[in-house]
């Protein structure tokens, strides 16, 4: 066991089997040289260079978390609602809404160094940053909804190009932000007048307003874009979990193509069947993967499914909502900081559950027939559709066909006959699994200095014993490092190393 070197040090990670697909090293031996918490050249003269022996072991960049739910109002709606799933351990499982000081301990654990949070109120943006200055270890952002603020929803409606800017990038500064997050455009304008059943089509206009949720995102998009932040506009678009949605979803990439945008958890949105007709349900993976694959400005999350018991939270109330009423769990709807309310009830996954079994093995479409992985990040949309510790889970179902198909024998048998992942047996490689879960998150989230080994790069590094089980293998690094400081080992913290908040700066 070495020493853990402080973010002053000067030390080389010699001989491991480097992983950094941004910098086209795909199991190449070689060192990894750190100094000041950054990682440099190697030096013409080594001496007084601490060496750390990685030999054997799997070098790859901390992982990035695009799109997770950590902190904030909802957040903390959801650790009341189901209090005996936010303690500690149960069934050897982790909390599903585990405190801020565990969630830095138990990301650090897996090697992720570094997530944001995806749906935070303009007027929450303080409290949620109260509490994300305690979550150790990783750096960390959040998205703004700042969509679902009536000035900016005034402005998207006369075309106010120069005052949507103005009041976006306001938002930004203000709340300390990271990107814009649209949630169900402009849902909640419908939300608080009592209409639920006709705001889904994108071109019904909103309540005394000639704006439709179609033009909302296009003009959102581009004044985004024209801000220059790193991270395009972040859309969960409408009809979230509804039967026949994917409809929905490939209109919103029709709209948004031509500018940079990003999808976010599609699996919720890709769904085949109508409303009266449970037996209808499936599968409308394959047209969306046409189109996405055709427009290389848009990225995506998924937002995988795993089976399980887990908590639900989302800024669309009327998907909340409607899931509650399936499912006759209660429901907590609380506005406090946000326009339309925020949905949070508990769910559990269950393999021979025909509508969940159908969501688990639409997101493994998603990952497995999108043809570049450098345009998908690796996401459940924690809690949503899983903890973020069922990551080593997810990442063994992406890269083992055989275990895939053991997994998919258990699950309904009706999936089991139509989904089209039963003829699918592609497997990702090492190299793609760190592109999903490091170099692409990174990379889309216009992380310049994150998900890569080169120089200049941060020194967030993951050092992993290979496994054919690749579950093992990522459930427990051998070390984590953040900045240089070790701060993992076999699973276990090593340090209480505070991260940094990451913050954007608009364009003047």
């Amino acid at each position: 066991m070495i020493a853990p070197p402080s973010s002053s040090h000067r030390f080389v990670l010699a001989g491991g089997r480097v992983q950094d697909p941004a910098n086209d090293r795909d199991g190449v031996v070689a060192d990894v040289w750190i100094e000041d918490g950054c990682i440099v050249a190697a030096p013409a003269d080594p001496r007084g260079w601490q060496r750390v022996d990685v030999a054997g072991l799997v070098v790859m960049p901390g992982g990035v978390d695009l799109h997770s739910h950590v902190a904030g109002p909802k957040v903390n709606a959801g650790r009341r609602i189901a209090p005996q799933l936010a303690r500690g351990r149960r069934h050897g499982q982790p909390a599903a809404v585990p405190t801020i000081h565990a969630t830095g301990s138990l990301y650090a654990a897996l090697g992720y160094t570094t997530v944001f949070d995806a749906a935070i109120a303009t007027a929450a943006a303080d409290i949620a940053h109260r509490e994300l200055a305690e979550l150790p270890i990783l750096d960390k952002g959040v998205y703004l909804l700042a969509a679902d603020d009536a000035e900016v929803l005034a402005a998207a409606a006369r075309d106010d190009r120069a005052a949507l800017r103005t009041l976006l990038a306001t938002a930004i500064a203000r709340g300390r932000g990271w990107a814009v997050k649209v949630a169900n455009p402009g849902g909640p304008a419908f939300w608080k007048r009592g209409r639920r059943g006709d705001h889904h089509d994108l071109d019904t206009s909103l309540p005394g307003e000639s704006l439709t949720p179609r033009v909302l995102l296009e003009r959102l998009a581009s004044a985004v874009g024209e801000l220059g932040l790193p991270h395009p506009l972040h859309v969960h678009t409408a009809n979230l979990g509804l039967p026949g949605n994917w409809r929905t979803l490939l209109e919103t990439m029709k709209s948004l193509a031509g500018r940079r945008a990003h999808l976010a958890h599609v699996q919720f949105h890709s769904y085949a069947g109508g409303d009266l007709d449970e037996t209808s349900f499936g599968s409308g993976v394959a047209p969306l993967v046409e189109f996405f694959d055709a427009h290389d400005d848009l990225t995506l999350d998924v937002g995988q499914v795993l089976f399980g018991g887990t908590v639900a939270m989302t800024g669309d109330s009327a998907a909340a909502e409607h899931l509650a009423y399936a499912t006759g769990v209660p429901l907590v709807s609380h506005d406090l900081h946000l326009e339309g309310g925020c949905g949070v009830l508990p769910i559990a996954y269950r393999e021979t559950n025909l509508i969940h079994a159908w969501q688990w093995a639409i997101g493994l479409e998603w990952f497995l027939t999108a043809a570049d992985p450098w345009r998908l990040a690796l996401s459940t949309d924690h809690p949503n559709g899983a903890h973020f510790t069922a990551y080593p889970h997810l990442m063994r179902l992406l890269g083992d066909a055989a275990f895939r198909r053991e997994a998919l024998s258990r699950i309904h048998p009706r999936v089991r006959s139509r989904s089209p992942l039963r003829t699918i047996d592609r497997e990702y490689t090492l190299q793609e699994l760190c592109i999903v879960t490091r170099a692409a998150p990174a990379r889309i989230a216009g992380l310049t200095t994150k998900g890569h080994l080169g120089v200049g790069a941060d020194a967030d590094i993951a050092c992993y014993r290979p496994n054919l089980d690749l579950a093992a293998m990522f459930a427990m690094p051998a070390k984590v490092f953040k900045a240089g400081v070790l701060v993992a080992e076999d699973g276990q913290p090593r340090t209480a190393h505070l991260g940094r908040t990451l913050t954007a700066t608009p364009r003047p």
